[in-house]
């Protein structure tokens, strides 16, 4: 594939402008994009000349973390060598190829800035739009979600997965798996399992962390190919789905769940257990199997009864680590800066 730099539009030009102007010098400096790579050598060049031209364009002060994510094809090296003598920018490397997710972690961990701008690689979008997540940022938000505009592959896909995220977690966003902006701290405050990039705004928010949205426009990739694709990576993503729900609605109380489900079983194997009984000795007849019935109904009820109470000893042990780490997180940061104030959408950390 011939790479083609799409033009902005005069529209894009002028608003980020407009929020270039509009930012104060702490946020012109205190951010960071952290660009996760895999096998992306052919974008290099690109993507390494139009960040720079971007930061010259809007007098932006920051940096830029590119994690190269294990490539085999020199990604960290051609960026390293695009990039020399630019101060703000640098690699840092993972050895063999973990993801998105972990390569967002890495990102964070490798900057001490306030804002973390989430950019990809593949320059679907374009640098003039970082202006624009900043002045959203500086207005007081937590995260700032792009929504695709305009036509792309997998738009059916995604309108399904946004769908469904906004039926089951209430987000107050259209997409949540596109460019996006966000305090260092709502990352850190998380834990986020491989993959698991696409719920970080859901566990985010759920945390109490305040979201909003832009329009971005999305343009065709230039060179070399998608790392999302197949019809596994949908059925992984409806499964860390259910697996996300799972954790937000249960994760406090499983008794709730594993208690209902085993108090139900238990008390059905009780009623069938009384029917056997009439029919055993009220009409002088046996059914053998009404009594496996009783003992599977009975058996299941309780061991999932038992396995609530388990699980409700490890959710106190889950609630005690994910406190003293964000307390030791919490510690660190204070270190070099103060806590982040509220955004107006009532956000903050927990």
């Amino acid at each position: 594939m011939t790479a083609i730099r799409p033009s902005a539009s005069d529209e894009l030009l002028e608003a980020a402008r407009a929020a270039a102007a509009g930012l104060d010098a702490a946020t012109r400096r205190d951010f960071c994009v952290v660009v996760p790579a895999f096998d992306e050598a052919e974008m290099m060049p690109a993507l390494v000349r139009e960040l720079r031209e971007a930061f010259d364009r809007y007098d932006l002060h920051g940096e830029v973390v590119l994690v190269d994510d294990g490539s085999t094809d020199g990604t960290g090296d051609i960026a390293e060598r695009e990039a020399a003598g630019w101060e703000a920018f640098r690699v840092v490397r993972h050895r063999v190829n973990l993801g998105k997710t972990e390569g967002m972690t890495t990102g964070a961990e490798a900057t001490s800035k306030r804002w973390i701008v989430l950019f990809d690689a593949d320059l679907q979008h374009l640098p003039d739009e970082i202006p624009r997540f900043l002045e959203k940022l500086q207005e007081g938000w937590d995260m700032v979600t792009g929504r695709k505009v305009g036509t792309y592959e997998k738009r059916g896909v995604s309108a399904v997965y946004n769908a469904l995220g906004r039926r089951l977690f209430d987000v107050p966003v259209s997409d949540m798996n596109s460019m996006k902006a966000y305090r260092r701290e709502t990352l850190l405050d998380l834990h986020l399992r491989h993959d698991w990039h696409r719920y970080f705004v859901v566990l985010a928010h759920a945390r109490g962390w305040s979201v909003t949205e832009i329009d971005i426009t999305l343009y065709p990739r230039r060179a070399g190919t998608s790392k999302f694709t197949g019809p596994w990576r949908v059925a992984v993503g409806l499964l860390d789905l259910l697996a996300v729900g799972f954790l937000l609605r249960f994760s406090q109380k499983p008794l709730v769940l594993f208690g209902s489900a085993g108090a139900v079983l238990f008390g059905s194997g009780v009623v069938v257990g009384l029917v056997a009984l009439w029919l055993r000795f009220g009409m002088g007849a046996g059914f053998r199997p009404l009594l496996y019935l009783v003992i599977l109904l009975t058996t299941i009820g309780v061991l999932l009864i038992v396995g609530g109470f388990l699980a409700e000893i490890v959710a106190q042990l889950r609630g005690e680590v994910a406190d003293l780490r964000r307390s030791l997180r919490r510690g660190d940061s204070r270190a070099v800066s103060s806590e982040p104030e509220h955004g107006p959408g009532g956000g903050g950390g927990v």
